[in-house]
């Protein structure tokens, strides 16, 4: 039977499988071991949103199927989020469908946009799904590096001068995961120019706008003008409103993406269960207090582990966005490469973290930390990496 599955043969194996079963193991046999690996979000809904859900839950008509592209009270939601936000107007009908999470809608969206043999381009190192979306869609991928010490744009221009067939779509997110990268508004203006020249699709993931630091402001890639005329942007309610096991996000730009999402949906899913639907239109119109309380808690946990690892000897810089802290693998270290050096601080300073590699090649020098865990346990685990240092 396992010949006969024929889109697994180009998934390799899942190269964070390795270290969760080091870590699953060390836990089984009794040790305590701080867990800063899969960046899941530990802090609860905020409670108003949780009751709307509840309340929504206890009426039968919310058990029905709901509609694929979203009910029409939450696209409205939408577009008032993006009007207020970043003054950015987007028709609720035609320009807006929600999604069961960024991943579900990103890989949906490359699967009716690309034929086999088409070429895609991604960051690298980045987050798994934007490459293999387009891997298990049939299409080769390229890899733009990013991170400390590159010039993305620049990559950028030298990968399209050097490929054919001409890429189709460029995936991007910022702030980025797992680099923790940020970008200014004429970042995006490039890229706009740049999808027009070369006839590119854009799609913008941008699952941390609001888990941004020290007067950092994220911009929106569709507050850039004629960026609806090559383009999308997804949003999460999973970090901004830490919900990400209630599965749901936005797609939103231009229009005949977003027709061409909503088809493909019309025939995959029934859409998000409707309470929780209602619940997420509460999240966007309500208070947003809750949100930067979030956001304050992240950046209580990156300042703790930043800290910390700067008196014990590991100097990395302060991100100013998302839930997480790359930091370069220590010198004397590097040479074992991302996935052992995690192997090795699991077992050594019962520490478990993502490998870089696992984001691509060029994240093999680095190691992920998700902000994950409180102040206490982060301070913990820079103590059990101070014996490694």
């Amino acid at each position: 039977m396992k010949n006969k599955f024929a889109r697994l043969d180009r998934l390799p194996p899942y190269v964070f499988a390795t270290v969760n079963k080091i870590k699953m193991d060390a836990r089984h046999a009794g040790e305590d071991i701080i867990d800063l690996g899969m960046g899941n979000p530990d802090l609860g809904t905020p409670p108003h949103i949780v009751e709307k859900l509840t309340e929504a839950a206890q009426k039968a008509p919310n058990h029905r199927y709901s509609a694929s592209m979203g009910i029409t009270k939450l696209r409205m939601a939408i577009a008032g989020w993006y009007k207020r936000r970043f003054d950015v107007d987007i028709d609720p009908d035609n320009e807006a469908i929600v999604t069961i999470g960024v991943k579900e809608g990103l890989s949906h969206l490359i699967l009716v946009t690309i034929r086999p043999g088409d070429v895609i381009f991604t960051p690298t190192p980045t987050y798994p799904i934007h490459p293999y979306s387009a891997i298990i869609a049939g299409g080769d991928v390229r890899g733009i590096p990013v991170g400390p010490g590159c010039d993305f744009f620049e990559n950028l221009i030298t990968a399209t001068r050097q490929t054919w067939p001409k890429p189709k779509v460029l995936i991007i997110s910022y702030p980025h995961n797992p680099t923790t990268e940020v970008v200014n508004i004429d970042f995006f203006e490039k890229i706009v120019d740049y999808a027009k020249e070369h006839d590119i699709m854009v799609i913008h993931d941008f699952a941390y706008a609001d888990l941004i630091f020290d007067g950092y402001k994220a911009p929106s890639f569709l507050q850039v003008k004629g960026a609806k005329d090559v383009g999308v942007e997804f949003f999460s309610l999973s970090k901004s409103y830490s919900m990400p096991g209630w599965r749901v996000g936005f797609c939103v730009g231009n229009p005949d993406i977003v027709a061409a999402l909503r088809r493909i949906k019309s025939y995959l899913d029934y859409g998000v269960f409707q309470p929780i639907q209602i619940a997420s239109i509460i999240a966007l119109n309500g208070p947003q207090d809750c949100v930067q309380e979030i956001c304050n808690t992240y950046k209580e946990r990156r300042d703790a582990l930043i800290n910390g690892l700067g008196r014990v000897g590991w100097d990395i810089k302060s991100p100013k966005g998302t839930m997480f802290v790359w930091g370069k693998i220590p010198d004397k270290y590097l040479k074992m490469g991302s996935v052992e050096f995690s192997k090795f601080l699991i077992k050594e300073a019962q520490v478990a973290v993502a490998p870089g590699l696992g984001f691509g090649e060029y994240g093999d020098e680095y190691v992920r930390f998700a902000l994950i865990e409180n102040t206490m346990r982060i301070n913990q685990a820079v103590r059990g990496i101070k014996k490694i240092l």
